[in-house]
């Protein structure tokens, strides 16, 4: 026979098989790394409209003026901070921007408490409904330069905003609001509400503040006349530690966001990979043997060893076993019946007593080959006398 071909790959085999997922891998981290370097190269440093930032997202610029005007600009980080400076001013103004949205709903209005004027930058739905509920969001404004269009000094002193940005709109039925700076779509970029004690000044987009905007047309002097009222600026950027702390944070707030879609795109390239090359197993495969034994011979062969060896118990142990299978299926058991429920069965067929049975099935021991062969007879007799009286006659027939 020739020698036969192993089936096993190779290690030149298996690397030219994984060539295409071990590059598409490297593409992918490829891709991923430049997507990281491009969108962190595209943030701006630090806090946005930060007091201390000086980078083009920061405040600091305004903020410097403002100081060099005369107003003290105390900058605060936490609610309790805002309300012990305010404690301290007689009529101070409170800018607030809370880009996260770290203050719930009765935290915005604890902060509007705590001064008579509060300019609130890019306020989100929760800052809306606490502080303004019939103001609601415009979206982006469409391009060229905003005239004031309202008698609020600070607008009117600005003149004109730069084109773009985001915008606010006032509901048909609210009534103490004044928007300023209207676009085509009745959306304002500035909304005041005066109540009897305080005023709150709306500002949508915060490139009225911001470092690179600010000189743009007239927002420098309307973020001047808005925060430079008074002589008390009190400059609040909410931080986590104004979150209530319930515990630790989970591992899905500590993952970036990118994580989850990175990682369903990943089980779905897994799954159309196994679609593809996963292969069902075939029938299986007839191998030719190279030489062919006859049942008979086998039988002989086996008869010789048991000859041989004197083992005419274990001989005649085969042939009792598959007599008792046989008998079983003749007077009707299944396969899993016990000895005695055969015996009992075949016993009541043949009419025979159940220790004659019982002998030739289990009891009796060949002390000779003659014995051997003697029993193995009244095997033979037994299952003939059990289809005799198993078989019913043919159609027609009586029996004698």
């Amino acid at each position: 026979m020739p020698d036969a071909v192993s089936s096993t790959p190779t290690l030149r085999a298996a690397l030219r098989r994984s060539g295409f997922w071990v590059a598409a891998g490297a593409g992918a981290l490829l891709v991923a790394i430049i997507a990281t370097a491009l969108a962190g190269g595209s943030q701006s440093g630090g806090p946005p409209l930060a007091a201390d930032n000086a980078a083009r997202a920061g405040a600091m610029a305004l903020v410097e003026v403002l100081r060099s005007q005369g107003v003290t600009v105390t900058a605060v980080d936490t609610l309790e901070k805002a309300t012990a400076a305010a404690s301290t001013s007689a009529d101070p103004t409170l800018f607030y921007f809370d880009a996260d949205g770290y203050l719930t709903r009765d935290q915005v209005r604890a902060m509007a408490g705590l001064a008579s004027r509060i300019v609130v930058a890019d306020p989100d739905f929760d800052t809306l409904q606490a502080l303004a509920p019939g103001v609601g969001f415009g979206g982006v404004a469409a391009s060229g330069s905003r005239a004031a269009g309202c008698d609020i000094p600070a607008a009117v002193k600005a003149g004109r905003l730069a084109p773009g940005g985001k915008t606010l709109t006032i509901a048909a039925d609210a009534l103490g609001l004044t928007g300023c700076f209207p676009t085509g779509q009745d959306a304002f970029a500035v909304v005041e509400r005066v109540e009897a004690d305080s005023t709150i000044t709306l500002v949508a987009d915060t490139a009225v503040f911001s470092n690179d905007t600010i000189a743009r047309n007239g927002n420098a002097a309307l973020a001047l006349n808005l925060l430079g009222a008074g002589s008390h600026l009190i400059w609040y950027l909410p931080t986590l530690a104004d979150v209530a702390r319930t515990g630790p944070p989970s591992l899905g707030e500590l993952t970036p966001g990118w994580v989850t879609p990175t990682l369903v795109l990943l089980v779905l390239v897994a799954l159309a990979a196994a679609v593809w090359r996963g292969r069902r197993f075939g029938p299986l495969v007839a191998e030719n043997l190279p030489v062919t034994v006859r049942a008979s011979e086998t039988m002989e062969g086996r008869a010789r060893l048991y000859a041989r060896g004197s083992a005419r118990l274990r001989a005649l142990d085969a042939l009792r076993v598959g007599s008792l299978q046989r008998l079983a299926a003749k007077v009707g058991l299944s396969r899993l019946a016990g000895l005695d429920e055969v015996i009992l069965a075949v016993a009541a067929a043949t009419g025979r007593s159940v220790g004659e049975v019982r002998s030739t099935l289990v009891d009796a021991v060949p002390a000779s080959d003659r014995d051997l062969v003697a029993l193995s007879d009244q095997i033979q007799d037994l299952e003939r006398a059990t289809a005799r009286a198993t078989t019913p006659p043919p159609p027609g027939r009586m029996d004698p």
